[in-house]
């Protein structure tokens, strides 16, 4: 069992920049692959990115790209998620989730491929 813990949400201009938390507890956290999504109300969770066990391969919604910078620490256990340029439209409780790395399609966008999810943090920008 592998229990996740986000912080670092909170209320932010539009330009900011924030950086999420997500910490581990349980298992070996090298042996998972990391990722984080977003969600709005009534609507689907969305991929935003993910890392692979090793950081050598980081993968990037369209809407995350050039902008949010996912990232780990192995020692500590903890995956981040740097964002900057905040838009409005970045608004949404933000999940951390993890998934053995040795699943199929790595990297995956499809949250029904992560195994492990945190209870979220939400942020929200205002314009």
């Amino acid at each position: 069992q592998v229990q996740l813990v986000e912080s670092g949400g909170g209320l932010v201009q539009a330009g900011g920049s924030l950086r999420l938390s997500c910490t581990t507890s349980g298992r070996t956290f090298s042996n998972y692959d990391m990722a984080w999504f977003r969600q709005t109300p009534g609507k689907e969770r969305d991929f935003v990115a993910a890392i692979v066990w090793s950081s050598s391969n980081t993968y990037y919604a369209d809407s995350a790209k050039g902008r949010f910078t996912i990232s780990r620490d192995n020692a500590k256990k903890t995956v981040y998620l740097q964002m900057n340029g905040l838009k409005p439209e970045d608004t949404a409780v933000y999940y951390c989730a993890a998934r053995l790395r040795w699943g199929p399609r790595i990297g995956s966008p499809y949250g029904d491929d992560y195994d492990y999810w945190g209870q979220g943090t939400q942020v929200t920008v205002s314009s």
